[in-house]
């Protein structure tokens, strides 16, 4: 079974650190292949960023379904282009908050998030809504630290996240969830830390996309999820342009 783990911003460092927490949890026989697109915004912070990043995103959809890769995990706490990767891809697409949601919410009786920057925090509240989890949420803390620097060791990021966790903690949840993707290889540091259950959804993702090919489940396509309708692109969007003869995706760089 083969699992691509789609980080959609540039930032190769980042992609290789949430490949190797993507790769520590998943099962005997499963290739997990990180990749990030060849091009967008080098993290993802704001709306403009997001809506950016979704081209280079179904670009690497595209060129996994081209490989053959059984299912894809969008690594990127707003969930990006997560319907229109569930319209061109053959296999199942996992959205990382929403499997942190889900394995959170299994783990104790609410549960809180933890993420970068406070203007990222109303994205988490409207997914938990989207999810059916908003009940179960105590809170959405931001520790205020830009995505990038997550990935330095020197920085305070790390312990501001921990300092997080434990006001969230502290306020009534039993479960903590990461909204970062850049948080993913130090979970299981921040768990010791705080004495409680915290959820990385780049694992938890992996496990429930594997665990969907295992079950021969897919995406349904009888309507909203069907294939898009091929029809002409235009201008830099011409290499995305669905060909009806052909029967598969093309995106840029395809």
């Amino acid at each position: 079974m083969r699992i691509r783990v789609v980080n959609p911003n540039t930032t190769s460092s980042m992609t290789a650190a949430i490949g190797s927490a993507a790769a520590a949890v998943a099962g005997p026989g499963t290739i997990v292949e990180a990749v990030n697109p060849t091009m967008g915004p080098a993290s993802i912070e704001s709306h403009y960023e997001e809506a950016l990043a979704v081209p280079g995103l179904l670009e690497q959809i595209a060129l996994g379904e081209q490989d053959g890769v059984d299912a894809f995990v969008v690594a990127c706490f707003g969930d990006p282009g997560l319907d229109a990767a569930r319209e061109v891809a053959t296999g199942p697409v996992i959205g990382i908050a929403e499997a942190a949601f889900h394995a959170a919410a299994m783990l104790g009786r609410r549960f809180g998030v933890v993420t970068t920057l406070s203007r990222t925090t109303g994205r988490a509240h409207e997914l938990a809504e989207r999810y059916g989890f908003a009940s179960l949420v105590t809170e959405v803390r931001a520790c205020e630290v830009p995505v990038l620097r997550l990935e330095d060791p020197d920085s305070d990021a790390r312990s501001l996240v921990v300092e997080e966790c434990r006001a969230v903690l502290a306020g009534g949840a039993d479960a903590v969830v990461l909204g970062c993707a850049g948080m993913a290889d130090f979970c299981a540091e921040v768990s010791r830390a705080v004495g409680a259950p915290v959820v990385d959804g780049v694992a938890a993702a992996t496990v429930l996309a594997e665990s969907l090919v295992r079950l021969g489940l897919t995406t349904g396509r009888r309507g909203e999820y069907a294939p898009p309708p091929a029809k002409p692109m235009a201008g830099l969007l011409a290499g995305f342009e669905r060909r009806p003869m052909a029967g598969a995706t093309v995106g840029a760089g395809a």
